[in-house]
């Protein structure tokens, strides 16, 4: 009996090795990029006869730009896809316009990728590089937080996204542990109000795809 789309996929998952072959000296850490995962997933599809299209769209929200990646796995009759969002910055010093979205593509592509054949960068550093454009780092931020000198309030924007989220979940018979180990999974958190806004939305498309 021919295996089904879900059984080749886990397959492919299981077999995947995407290691991480880039290096930033500045930063002194090796990372994996969109293109390594495409290199070592291309003839892992190939024995299994499947087709992987990534697609970008852009996306205006609250003011600003967002670029929507999916990534989509399919066998001619049924498919799998799994989107990430990534923001473009104002500004990026030495960089142009197109430089600037080439760059929110590539790693928007990344995550989607990323979620699509289940690989965990949650603590790749890139995120760190990606993000160094804020102008309080990460750290810093934290430790506010932690001392309670920072309130962040939720946004419309995420409150729709949860709102969405909690409805998608009921929906397709999820519990609040099974959420709470999908959330740990992918982002590194167990509960929604801790999740951005590109990861709310990343979670609605993982829940449209689930089973």
């Amino acid at each position: 009996m021919e295996k089904n789309l879900v059984k080749k996929m886990v397959l492919i998952q299981q077999k995947l090795k995407a290691p991480k072959n880039q290096r930033n000296n500045f930063g002194k850490y090796n990372y994996r990029s969109c293109e390594d995962i495409m290199e070592g997933v291309k003839p892992l599809l190939a024995e299994q006869e499947l087709l992987l299209t990534v697609t970008d769209t852009v996306e205006f929200l609250e003011g600003r730009f967002y670029v929507k990646a999916t990534a989509t796995v399919t066998d001619g009759e049924k498919s799998i896809s799994t989107a990430a969002y990534a923001r473009e910055p104002e500004v990026k010093k030495g960089m142009d316009d197109s430089q600037i979205t080439g760059s929110c593509s590539s790693y928007a592509r990344k995550y989607a990728l990323n979620g699509l054949f289940a690989i965990d960068d949650t603590k790749d550093s890139d995120i760190e590089e990606y993000q160094s454009k804020a102008k309080t780092s990460t750290k810093q931020v934290a430790k506010q937080v932690a001392k309670k000198e920072v309130q962040t309030p939720i946004s419309n924007e995420l409150k729709t996204l949860l709102h969405q989220v909690a409805s998608m979940a009921k929906a397709k018979n999820l519990s609040a542990n099974r959420m709470k180990e999908i959330m740990q999974l992918n982002f590194k958190v167990k509960e929604s109000k801790n999740l951005t806004v590109e990861q709310a939305a990343t979670l609605l498309d993982i829940l449209k795809g689930a089973e």
